[in-house]
């Protein structure tokens, strides 16, 4: 991965994957949308994302994040990453392993990258 977003990209994986919850909810935007995929349901505004990043963060540990064939785009105000993400994470005592194409959305805000969109889609394992 190399660009602009690249550091963006692996401090948020490195907080998710240390459950820094403050660090995670700092680069949000305050319109910031996710997918829950174990509710199957968005989530919408700083408000709902702050409490689902919390939810996850009490239930969820040892969690393990890899991006892989990530591709960015810049445009103005707006970045785009598309990549691979594999994780691994232990929910409820049992280790689930998700690996998912994933998109996030980033807007520059004062000169920062925030996070305005984080959308995956867990694919089940081929046979």
């Amino acid at each position: 991965m190399s660009g602009q977003l690249e550091q963006v990209v692996t401090d948020f994986l490195a907080a998710l994957d240390s459950l820094d919850v403050d660090a995670m909810l700092q680069g949000l935007t305050d319109d910031a949308q996710g997918v829950d995929e174990i509710s199957r349901r968005w989530i919408r505004g700083r408000a709902d994302v702050s409490a689902y990043i919390r939810q996850l963060a009490s239930s969820v540990s040892s969690v393990r994040t890899e991006a892989t064939d990530v591709s960015e785009s810049i445009f103005g105000d707006v970045g785009v990453v598309t990549c691979w993400l594999d994780q691994t994470y232990t929910l409820e005592g049992q280790e689930q392993s998700v690996s998912a194409p994933t998109t996030i959305v980033f807007r520059n805000e004062d000169g920062d990258w925030k996070l305005s969109l984080f959308h995956s889609v867990p694919l089940p394992e081929q046979e």
